[in-house]
């Protein structure tokens, strides 16, 4: 397994690298646009970014925002007996409204993210479907109170240094308020689906083909597309393999906080470049977050020294990733993300 890994951590060199960052600065960005910040052809950032999405190292994909629809978040905690975990999880994964399933506790447990539209499909899956499954032990729900951090296509800042200043600013994407549920809700138009269904497969669509998949003109495509944007109903994101390029460590944290220190730890965790995902959610553990780092070494510094540290922490529970069956959107194969189909 060690040397797999360490071939696989290969595949990003130092220029792959800037174009990832760029990406995931600001995902939909032009290829000349990219080129022209960091210095390169815009035929090798084309080429590079191809061949990245082939290896599945990156993804560029829409992501529904369900507090922008009404909805909330919910992160699931499934305990299960080990031979039907991995089944199970492979069939939460193919679910659209279910996001980030990873095994987890030696194979025993499997945390996901479900992003449902409405409250039946929600309730169907939790309420229903899960309890009655075969292998399930223990189910534990938490509906996500706060996000400190994800969200946004550049949360992670594992790849920061690799662009100066300067290169960060000119690639920045504007800042756009995630809508809260206290937020009249918004109401989709017909074509939507169809922009969303495009989206969701290649962020990086061009406005002929998301015209093409939902019937509008290019000019009614790209208006629509923008006013889903700047409204949060749909952000861009950009998936990863993060063990191919060199971060091979990944947990869950789950952390009771002391109410009047909650929301200054969770400010806090935004600072640190490990987090991809910190929030405040409902249940015994009000403080959630998930972390990448190079190695176990690194994880056990980080998780002591800085999330241990936090003012009103009293208990942290680390709980390493084993494998992502499926990240933002994107199902993965091994440590690589699958081709969308």
């Amino acid at each position: 397994m060690g040397t797999s890994l360490a071939r696989e951590s290969t595949v990003l060199d130092a220029v792959d690298a800037r174009i990832v960052r760029a990406l995931q600065l600001n995902p939909r960005a032009g290829f000349a646009t990219i080129a022209d910040v960091l210095g390169l052809s815009e035929q090798t950032v084309a080429r590079r970014y191809r061949r990245l999405r082939r290896a599945g190292i990156v993804r560029v994909l829409g992501v529904v925002n369900p507090a922008a629809l009404g909805q909330s978040t919910w992160l699931v905690r499934v305990r299960c007996r080990p031979d039907g975990t991995t089944s199970l999880a492979e069939a939460l994964a193919q679910r659209e409204d279910v996001a980030w399933v990873a095994l987890s506790a030696g194979g025993s447990e499997i945390t996901f993210s479900v992003r449902s539209r409405t409250r039946e499909q929600r309730d169907h899956l939790l309420v229903q479907r899960l309890p009655r499954t075969a292998p399930v032990l223990d189910i534990q729900a938490s509906v996500l109170l706060h996000q400190f951090v994800g969200g946004r296509s550049d949360d992670w800042a594992g790849l920061s240094a690799r662009l100066t200043g300067a290169e960060t600013a000119r690639l920045g994407a504007t800042e756009i308020p995630v809508p809260s549920r206290t937020t009249r809700p918004i109401t989709l138009e017909p074509h939507d689906d169809a922009l969303l269904a495009t989206l969701m497969r290649d962020g990086r669509a061009s406005y002929a083909e998301l015209a093409a998949a939902s019937g509008l003109s290019e000019g009614r495509a790209t208006r629509r597309v923008a006013a889903l944007i700047d409204s949060g109903a749909v952000y861009i994101d950009v998936d990863l393999a993060a063990a191919a390029m060199g971060f091979t460590t990944q947990a869950n944290l789950w952390m009771r906080v002391a109410p009047s220190a909650l929301h200054a730890a969770g400010t806090a965790l935004q600072k640190m470049p490990q987090v991809a995902f910190a929030g405040a959610t409902s249940g015994q553990h009000n403080l959630s977050a998930a972390v990448i780092c190079r190695t176990l070494d690194e994880l056990y510094a980080f998780t002591t020294e800085q999330v241990g540290a936090l003012e009103g922490v009293q208990t942290l529970e680390v709980s390493p990733v084993l494998r992502h069956v499926k990240q933002s959107g994107a199902l993965t194969e091994g440590d690589r993300l699958a081709p969308p189909e």
